[in-house]
């Protein structure tokens, strides 16, 4: 089977939920022996597993400047060459994350209608590629976010399209009533166009079943984690509490470290360490050197890794005792908590969100969020190495069971081939 995934890019340089998942998607099939095609929205996709021959699309740069400043004409050439140049792409990436949609309504709108003369440009252009180069068996979006590009791909190439559902609403909801309202309208709208929506938990898939209207059927797929690239060690001889997601305040980072320097100050939990992972960009700076001043008297204690790859996940996992990321938003999907259990790592996080159902009995759950609460469950994860141990042996069960690369990638298949067949 030939699956073409149509990605946008973030830049690479912290973690991004949608774009792990999407690696996790197209690594598992091609190891079961598929064809797949990484087609690239925005930014360029740097990591190994997403290379392709495919052309970037939708160019973040061109797109924003078109938008801005010629929706009546059409840019000039050697403008449209100098904003789609790897510099200015490079540049752009940089500043990405984001992570609110002020200032980003209309491009927001653009590529959820799919209506206006600058998106018809550039899809025209990933049509012509598309048709002409990789005639794929099915087509799959990764976010409702860019659904104006189904009735396209659809209509045109007479492809099964397949579009995942995952905190849309995070950013959709934070816009001004008026433009959220009408993004989730033209989303409802467009669905008509795709043949199968998939999501990563129950609890999301209900969140979208009421966004949406008919009661459309949302597939669950879980993500899943190949288990020989995670073996399950030892646990490091001292406590490490790790973090490991983007290192900015959303992330609920803060209250992690407000929650280890209580930890410290009551010395309940000898020789205790933290590390902290994820990666961050330009936007988080700031905020990052406000933590590290804080931390500064248990600076021997403290590990904040400064570079972000995929490749460094799992000496990460690998080299904690547990995981905690204590996020201030309620999410959809929790990945990393995903790999720590593939790790054999448990948790300890608010009970928020997805949490409860991702987590099941393989972790500590609190409220509320604060750190005076996360140091408590902490306490309480490292009270006695014979509780700690079955709650990692319970961390192991759950990642062979729920979160594996098999599981996930035979359900896949499943929607894919339904899609085909139908």
């Amino acid at each position: 089977m030939k699956v073409l995934f149509i990605i946008p890019g973030a830049g690479d340089q912290f973690y991004c939920g949608n774009c792990f998942r999407d690696n996790l998607y197209a690594s598992a099939l091609r190891k079961a022996g598929h064809d797949v095609v990484i087609t690239p929205l925005y930014l360029p996709l740097k990591h190994a597993s997403f290379q392709s021959d495919s052309p970037l699309f939708f160019p973040a740069t061109t797109y924003y400047l078109a938008h801005k400043f010629f929706r009546k004409s059409k840019m000039p050439a050697w403008m449209e060459q100098l904003t789609g140049s790897d510099f200015m792409l490079n540049y752009a990436a940089s500043k990405s994350g984001t992570t609110t949609p002020k200032g980003l309504e209309e491009l927001t709108l653009s590529m959820i209608t799919g209506e206006d003369p600058v998106f018809i440009t550039e899809i025209n252009k990933m049509i012509e590629w598309i048709g002409t180069s990789e005639k794929p068996d099915i087509i799959h979006l990764s976010s409702s976010l860019l659904i104006g590009i189904a009735k396209f791909l659809r209509t045109q190439l007479q492809v099964p399209i397949v579009c995942s559902l995952q905190d849309e609403e995070v950013w959709i909801d934070k816009m001004e009533e008026r433009y959220a309202n009408r993004a989730w309208q033209q989303i409802d709208n467009a669905t008509q166009f795709v043949d199968k929506l998939i999501t990563t938990s129950d609890y999301y898939r209900a969140i979208a079943q009421k966004k949406l209207s008919g009661n459309r059927k949302i597939e669950l797929v879980y993500p899943g984690f190949d288990e020989e690239k995670y073996p399950n060690p030892a646990s490091p001889k001292v406590p490490v509490i790790g973090f490991f997601y983007r290192m900015c305040e959303k992330s609920g980072l803060h209250i992690l470290v407000d929650a280890f320097l209580k930890l410290k100050e009551q010395n309940t939990i000898p020789d205790l360490k933290l590390k902290v992972g994820g990666g961050f960009n330009d936007l988080d700076k700031k905020f990052l050197n406000e933590l590290k001043s804080k931390l500064r008297p248990y600076h021997d204690d403290v590990d904040f890794q400064e570079t972000y790859n995929i490749d460094l996940h799992r000496e990460f996992y690998q080299s904690i005792s547990v995981l905690s990321v204590p996020l201030t938003f309620d999410e959809g999907i929790g990945l990393y908590l995903c790999e720590a259990f593939a790790a054999g790592v448990p948790v300890v996080e608010p009970a928020t969100g997805s949490i409860p159902e991702i987590v099941a009995d393989a972790g500590i759950l609190y409220q509320p969020n604060t750190a005076d609460a996360l140091a408590k469950a902490l306490e309480q994860a490292f009270s006695d190495s014979s509780s700690f141990n079955e709650l990692r042996n319970k961390a192991i069960l759950l990642g062979k069971e729920r979160y594996n690369a098999s599981v996930m990638v035979d359900k896949l298949l499943d929607v894919y081939k339904n899609c085909i067949n139908n």
